[in-house]
Parts: C-alpha cells; structure tokens; sequence
C-alpha cells in the first residue's frame, strides 16, 4: 500500500501512544524492550492515569490525543483506546504524516476505514492494523493440520464469557466498543484468513438490560456461507444472562474434524483421534510489535495487510446490516477484493 522500501534512516522510531490500558501497556512494554523505539509521549483517558502510566514508562504525559499527534517529532502513532475513536485519531496522525498501528478494528464505520486507507495511501505512510490473533497458537495449530481434514463444510466459532456483575466498561458500552462483530472483528478475520471470500451473511443480535451508556448482556450469531460452499456459525455473546463459558472452535470436513475447546486440540480422523498442540497466547503484541518495526527498517514483509482487514470489516459491516434488517445480505457484487 505504500513504499515500505523507503526504510527509516534514523536510529530510533519515536513513538506516540493513545490509551493506558492493557493493551497499551503491553505496547509499551514491547516498545521499552527495543532498542529502535523511544515512547515519547503518551495520552489516556485521564490526566492522572495517564501521568502514573507515563511515570512507569519514562514517557511525557499528553493532555489530549489530538495534542500528541500534532507533535512534529513523533515518527509512529500506536492507537491502543476505545474503539469509536481508532478512526478520528489514524486519520489525524496519517494527514500529520505519522506512521501509524492501530488495534483492530481499523475504524467501526466501514466508509471511514475505506478513506483511511486512501489517506494512507496519498501519504505514503504505514497503517497497520493489529489482527494478533493470526498469530497466536490456535491459528498456528489451525493452519497446520487443515488439511488433513479435506473439503471442509461446516465451522462453528464460539466465544461465550459470562460476567456477573457484568463490567461498566467501555466494551459494554455499544457506542464505544461498536457492533459486536466489529468491535471483536478477529472473530471474523480469523475465518476469513482461512477460509477466503464470503458469500452471504445472516446475523442476530440481542442486549439485555440497556441502560444509558451500558448493557448488562450482549448476543450476536451469524452464519457465514463462503463461496466455497463452507457454511461458518459465529457465535460472539457475554454479560449476566449467559451462563457458561465456551471458547471453541470446530471445523468439520470430509475427511475428519479438528476440535478446539479452550486450550485443547484434537485432531479427529476415522478410527483415532489425536491431541494437538495449541501453544501459547503471551506475547503477542510483542511479536506484532516487533514485526511491524522490521517492516519499517528493513522492509520485510508483514502478516497482515490493511485491506485484508478492510475486507473482514465489510463483512462484519454486512452483519450489522443483516441483524438491523433480518434480511440475508449478498456480498459477492459488494466487494471487490479477496482476501
């Protein structure tokens, strides 16, 4: 998307933060532990969060997020906030001429991620959208052992967190964390790195509970049909009305199946059924981190691209439609690219 072969000349990337929270302290961890960074500033939601937090990272507390990325010596935006402003604050740092990594999701309305990445385009510069559960040891396990299992036709992906009392946080909060299926995209994304283009989508969706900025209970299921002929279930719920945890992924082929349920893995064949290594989940942000700065540098290649992850958002972007119409939505002429 851009000229990653224009590669840094300076010694250190400086670095912006927006957010204190704990993917941002992660950020900030990772970027303490490379010796081509420098965290320069840091903005959170609050003065006093954000100061303690800057204290623990030798970074200069900010006032404001549109402060920070207007500071001519930042090289590199992080945007690790709520999710409704992921959008406002990458096109402030792209127009400033920042590098930027944002969290999925890119942006919560699909036009504004659509203009971000022209802007980013038109700028030259690197909009790397987070996407670490790519990397991360179920998906590893996933790619590895699929095709031992044939023509696959069925998917079922469930995550199910009951909370009670359920959190007054922001991802309860539908303004700020966005439909559930944008603002936890990677449940979309991990499908469709597998599995490729879709080709209809149905959804459903139910709060409970609503209050003025909260709800108590969240469920949203989708079916996914891919134009493979794969049929995918999405299952994406939490709150005080859910009542069993389940974090479980399924696939089912001709040939076999491979089960996951929370950190186990089988791989089911006629006749046997054999246990898979699934790896760890730590160290992610690191990797991601770390792998964004090599692109950077040296121009190595990375593990996502911002339209691989726009192509999931109109995805997810037709699952909002599908849940708000109840009508089943075709993407075959809406979308022009695969992944």
């Amino acid at each position: 998307m851009y000229n990653s072969k224009a590669v840094l000349g300076q010694a250190k990337v400086r670095v912006g933060l927006v957010g204190t929270g704990y993917a941002a302290k992660l950020r900030a961890e990772a970027l303490l532990q490379d010796e081509r960074t420098h965290l320069d500033a840091v903005v959170g939601h609050t003065l006093e969060t954000t100061e303690n937090f800057a204290k623990e990272f030798q970074a200069s507390a900010v006032h404001s997020w549109q402060e920070l990325v207007a500071q001519d010596d930042l090289d590199l935006i992080v945007i690790s906030t709520v999710n409704r402003d992921h959008g406002a604050i990458a096109r402030a740092a792209l127009t400033q001429g920042k590098h930027v990594i944002v969290e999925y999701p890119l942006a919560i309305d699909l036009v504004e991620a659509e203009e971000l990445l022209a802007l980013a385009k038109a700028q030259n510069k690197l909009l790397h959208v987070e996407h670490i559960e790519l990397l991360g040891g179920l998906h590893q396990a996933l790619k590895q052992n699929l095709d031992q299992v044939g023509d696959v036709f069925y998917v079922r992906y469930s995550t199910v967190n009951p909370q009670n009392p359920a959190p007054r946080k922001w991802t309860y909060n539908p303004e700020l964390f966005g439909f559930p299926l944008i603002g936890a995209i990677s449940r979309v994304h991990r499908l469709v790195d597998l599995f490729g283009k879709v080709f209809t989508v149905n959804c459903h969706q139910r709060y409970w509970a609503v209050e003025s900025e909260y709800y108590q209970t969240c469920l949203c299921t989708s079916q996914l049909c891919f134009s493979s002929g794969l049929l995918a279930q999405v299952i994406y719920a939490k709150g005080e009305t859910i009542w069993q945890a389940e974090r479980k992924f399924e696939v089912h082929g001709e040939k076999g199946a491979l089960i996951f349920d929370g950190n186990t893995g089988y791989l089911i064949q006629p006749g046997e059924t054999t246990p898979i290594d699934v790896g760890t989940r730590r160290g992610l942000f690191a990797k991601d981190t770390t792998m964004v700065l090599d692109h950077l540098f040296d121009g190595t290649p990375l593990y996502v691209t911002p339209e691989q992850s726009l192509y999931t958002l109109k995805v997810a972007d037709a699952a909002y439609r599908a849940a708000h119409s109840g009508l089943t939505i075709f993407l075959n002429d809406a979308l022009e690219e695969s992944p």
